[in-house]
């Protein structure tokens, strides 16, 4: 089972620090076939549980994470 990376953003915790977030969509599809696996994971390789939205849990520590709104470039 192989995971393509289709986003990365930055999100923060309770205490203002910033991490960085990988989305992964798996190439195998999900048990009903109709719906791709979507998994999220630090830089640094762990584990990130997607909880709504905008909110996420890091596996390892139980800390949630709020994502930081995308930055808009000005032209």
């Amino acid at each position: 089972m192989a995971a393509v990376l289709v986003s990365q953003f930055h999100a923060r915790d309770a205490e203002g620090r910033v991490y960085s977030v990988h989305e992964f969509q798996e190439s195998t599809p999900s048990a009903d076939g109709l719906t791709a696996v979507t998994t999220y994971k630090l830089a640094i390789g762990d584990r990130v549980n997607k909880l709504d939205e905008n909110e996420f849990l890091l596996v390892q520590s139980g800390v949630t994470l709020i994502r930081e709104p995308e930055a808009s470039v000005a032209s």
